[in-house]
C-alpha cells in the first residue's frame, strides 16, 4: 500500500533577470534549501535523498554541496521546462514507495538572454526536432528563428480559426498575470501594464507580443516531501500539505497526427496528466480553487484550460470574456504572476509552482492570497513532451 505524501518546507530565491544577480547554482541551491529547510524546521540531516533538476547545469550534488555534504544520494534531473517537476515527482516516488521518509526536491536555472534556441550540442536530434517537424509538415509555414514562440503562436493562431478565439483574449491572460505578479515579491516582474500596454507591445510572433511570452531567468526552488511518519514524528502537522496526486505524461502518436500546433505544444499530454492526477487524488476540475498552471505563453495558458476541463474544446476564451481565471471568478490561475511575469528559470519553474500552492493552502499568501482555497492543481509541461500535474489539499 502506498504511502501519503506531503510538502512540509518551500522556499525559493526571487527570479531575476539573467546577468543581473552575481551567483552560481550552489549560491542560489543553498538559498533555496535554506529556506524550505528553514520552512521546515527540519535540519539537513534529516534529509535521505536528493534530486537536483536543472536544464543547462546539470550540476547535480555539486550545487549542493555549500549547503552541507552529508553523504545522501543526489540525482541530477532534466527534463526540459518540466525539469522541477520532475525532480518533485521523483522525490515524492522515493517517499510514496516506502524507500524514504525525507526527501530533498531542489530546481534551478542560469539562463542566457533572448529566445530559447531548439537545442543545443551537435546532434541533429533535438529535444523538440520531431514537434518542430510535425508542426511545419502540417501548414505551409517556415521554420522561425525563435522555434518556442513560434509553436504556441502557432497553436494560438490555430484555435482562432477553429473556436473564434481573438488576439484581445491572449492579451488579457498576459494582463492578469502581470497585474498578479504585482504582489509577489519573488517575481521577476512586479509592474502592472494597462491592457493596450500589453496588445501593444513588441510583438514576438503574431498574435504573442513580448507581454505575453515568459522571460528566460535565474532562480531556484526547494521543497522537502515526507511521509506521513515523518510528519507524525516531527509535529508538522500544522505546515503539512498534501500531495494527494501526481502524474507525467507524455507523447502518444496522436500528438503528431494531423499535425495539429495544439496537439504538438502538448494538449494530449496535459489532459492525459491532469486526469491521472485528479483520479488519484479523487477529485475534479471543479473542486480546485487556484491553479499554477505553464503560461511559457498566453496562447498556452488558454489552451490548457481546456485540457484540464475547465472549460470544453474549443470554449477556452469564454473563461476570458467572463474573467473566470483572476479574483472573484470561477478559479484563480497563476496568482504567483504565472512564468509570463513571475520568470522562468526552467529547472526550477515547477518546484516555484509547488510554493505558490504551499503558501496558498496553508493561507500564507498574503495579498495573493486566494480566499478559501483548499484545493490547488499544479501544471508544469516541457516540450517534447513531458506534462506534470499534481494536486494538493491540505493535511487536516
Amino acid at each position: 500500500m502506498a504511502n501519503r505524501t506531503f510538502v512540509v518546507g518551500v522556499g525559493m530565491t526571487k527570479f531575476e533577470k539573467p546577468g543581473s544577480r552575481e551567483w552560481d547554482y550552489p549560491d542560489m541551491a543553498k538559498e533555496a534549501v535554506g529556506k524550505a529547510l528553514e520552512d521546515a524546521g527540519v535540519a539537513y540531516d534529516k534529509v535521505e535523498q536528493a534530486y537536483a533538476g536543472s536544464m543547462y547545469g546539470a550540476m547535480g550534488q555539486r550545487a549542493l554541496y555549500e549547503t552541507g555534504m552529508t553523504g545522501i544520494p543526489v540525482m541530477t534531473v532534466a527534463n526540459a521546462c518540466a525539469t522541477g517537476s520532475s525532480a518533485l515527482f521523483m522525490a515524492r516516488q522515493s517517499v510514496k514507495g516506502g524507500l524514504a521518509d525525507c526527501v530533498l526536491a531542489l530546481g534551478m536555472e542560469k539562463m542566457q538572454k533572448g529566445s530559447l534556441g531548439a537545442g543545443v550540442g551537435k546532434s541533429k536530434v533535438t529535444i523538440i526536432d520531431h514537434h518542430l517537424n510535425s508542426m511545419v509538415a502540417g501548414r505551409e509555414w517556415e521554420m522561425d528563428k525563435a522555434p518556442m514562440p513560434q509553436m504556441f503562436g502557432n497553436a494560438g493562431r490555430e484555435h482562432m480559426e477553429k473556436y473564434g478565439s481573438t488576439p484581445e483574449h491572449y492579451a488579457w491572460i498576459g494582463w492578469k498575470n502581470h497585474k498578479h505578479s504585482v504582489n509577489n515579491p519573488y517575481a521577476q516582474f512586479q509592474q502592472e501594464y494597462s491592457l493596450d500596454d500589453v496588445k501593444n507591445a513588441t510583438m514576438i510572433f503574431d498574435p504573442l507580443t513580448k507581454l505575453q511570452c515568459s522571460p528566460t531567468s535565474d532562480g531556484a526552488a526547494a521543497a522537502l516531501v515526507v511521509s506521513e511518519r515523518f510528519v507524525d514524528e516531527n509535529d508538522l502537522w500544522g505546515q503539512a500539505i498534501e500531495i494527494a496526486g501526481h502524474h507525467i505524461a507524455t507523447d502518444t502518436p496522436d500528438s503528431f497526427e494531423d499535425h495539429s500546433s495544439i496537439q504538438v505544444v502538448g494538449f494530449g499530454v496535459s489532459q492525459r496528466a491532469a486526469k491521472k492526477a485528479m483520479d488519484e487524488a479523487q477529485i475534479s476540475i471543479d473542486d480546485v480553487d487556484v491553479i499554477e498552471l505553464h503560461d511559457c505563453f498566453s496562447a498556452n495558458e488558454l489552451i490548457t484550460y481546456e485540457a484540464l476541463g475547465l472549460a470544453e474544446v474549443g470554449e477556452g476564451h469564454k473563461l476570458v470574456d467572463e474573467q473566470a481565471t483572476t479574483y472573484g471568478g470561477k478559479v484563480v490561475v497563476n496568482p504567483s504572476g504565472g512564468l509570463i511575469s513571475k520568470g522562468h528559470p526552467l529547472g526550477a519553474t515547477g518546484i516555484a509552482q509547488c510554493a505558490e500552492l504551499t503558501w496558498q493552502l496553508r493561507g500564507k499568501a498574503d495579498a495573493r492570497q486566494v480566499e478559501g482555497a483548499r484545493v490547488a492543481l499544479q501544471h508544469n509541461i516541457g516540450l517534447g513532451s513531458a506534462c506534470a500535474v499534481a494536486v494538493y489539499k491540505p493535511a487536516s
